[in-house]
C-alpha cells in the first residue's frame, strides 16, 4: 500500500480498496472494522476493514494478527504484507482528515467523533457490499454502548449478522487484520504529511505521534500556532489541546452577528450598541457594515441634526 501516490491524502479525506478475492464474491464472508487515530490532536482518523470468506476463519487464526497496539511497527507492516498478498483476504480504509473531524464537530446541529465513527463504518459495509463481497457478518471494535451501536446498524443491514464489541481487535482476528491496516494506513499518512503552509518536507519538523502527551507534538504546537490562522491543516483545531492555545496566543475577534441572548448584560449592551452605532467615535466605527453601505444611523442621531 503506498498513499503517497494519492494527492489527496494532503488535506483531504479519501478511501483505499484492495482489489476483491474472486473467492470472496463466491462465498460467504466476515468482515472486522476498526479504526486508528481516534484520540490525537494531529493527522487523520483512519477505519480499517478487512474480509475473508467464513471457511478461511480457522486458517486466519493460525496468522496470529493481534491488536495492532501491541504491535510494533514493523510487525505491523509485516501483518499487512500478509493480508495484501493473501488470495482469500481483502481491505479497504477511509482516512478522515483532521479538517473533516473539526468542521462535524463544529457543525450546528450536533454531530460529535462517535457520529461520524458509527457513520464511516456503515459507509464501509456499503462500500463493501456495493463491490460485490457476499457479506455474511460484520464484527466491529465499539464506539460508545455496544447495544445501542449493534442495534443502529442491524437497522441498516438487516440481512448481516452484525457483532458489536468490547476489545474485538483482540477477540476477533478479522478485527484484529482490520486494526492493523488502519494503524499502518495512518503511521504512513502522518509520516508522509506535507505541511503546505509551512512548505516543509513531510515530518521534518519532528511531529511525533500526534497524540496531546506527546512532547514532540506540543512542541510543534507551540512552535506551528499563527495569531490570526490558527494551526495548519494537520491540527485538529475542536481539540481541546488546540482551543487552549488559540486562546491563548491568537487574536481575539468580535463577530456583530454573535448570540447576544446568551452574553452578559453589560456585553449585550456593548455588543447592541457596537452593532447600531454609537455617539462616540470607537463605536461609530465598529457599526456593521450593513448600516455604513446604506448610510444609516440611529434615531437620535438623526434627531440632533
Amino acid at each position: 500500500m503506498d498513499l503517497k501516490n494519492s494527492q489527496s491524502c494532503i488535506s483531504e479525506s479519501y478511501e483505499l480498496f484492495s482489489s476483491v478475492p474472486e473467492v470472496a464474491r463466491e462465498q460467504p464472508c466476515i468482515m472486522g472494522i476498526d479504526e486508528a487515530g481516534r484520540g490525537p490532536v494531529l493527522g487523520p482518523m483512519v477505519y480499517g476493514t478487512c474480509y475473508c470468506p467464513v471457511l478461511y476463519g480457522e486458517e486466519l487464526k493460525d496468522l496470529k494478527f493481534a491488536d495492532s497496539k501491541t504491535l510494533t511497527e514493523a510487525q505491523r507492516l509485516s501483518f499487512f504484507q500478509t493480508i495484501d498478498n493473501n488470495e482469500h483476504m481483502g481491505w479497504g480504509l477511509e482516512v478522515i482528515s483532521p479538517s473533516l473531524i473539526s468542521n462535524s464537530m463544529f457543525k450546528r446541529a450536533k454531530y460529535n467523533l462517535n457520529m461520524l465513527s458509527h457513520d464511516t463504518a456503515k459507509k464501509l459495509i456499503e462500500k463493501v457490499l456495493a463491490r460485490g463481497v457476499k457479506l455474511e457478518k460484520v464484527f466491529l471494535d465499539t464506539v460508545g454502548p455496544p447495544e445501542k451501536y449493534q442495534a443502529k446498524l442491524s437497522a441498516f443491514f438487516p440481512n448481516l449478522e452484525i457483532t458489536v464489541s468490547k476489545k474485538a481487535d483482540s477477540l476477533f482476528p478479522i478485527v484484529s487484520a482490520a486494526s492493523i491496516c488502519a494503524k499502518v494506513a495512518r503511521d504512513q499518512a502522518l509520516k508522509e504529511w506535507v505541511l503546505e503552509e509551512a512548505e516543509s518536507e513531510a515530518n521534518d519538523e519532528g511531529w511525533g505521534s500526534g497524540y496531546p502527551g506527546d512532547p514532540a507534538t506540543k512542541k510543534f504546537l507551540k512552535e506551528h500556532i499563527d495569531p490570526v490562522f490558527g494551526f495548519p491543516d494537520l491540527v485538529r483545531f475542536s481539540w481541546s489541546t488546540a482551543k487552549e492555545l488559540m486562546e491563548k496566543h491568537c487574536v481575539k475577534v468580535l463577530w456583530d452577528d454573535e448570540d447576544l441572548e446568551e452574553a452578559s448584560p453589560r456585553k449585550r449592551q456593548r455588543s447592541i450598541a457596537s452593532f447600531f452605532g454609537g455617539h462616540d467615535v470607537q463605536e461609530s466605527r465598529q457599526r456593521s457594515m450593513f448600516f455604513k453601505e446604506r448610510c444609516l444611523r440611529p434615531l437620535s442621531s438623526w434627531e440632533a441634526k
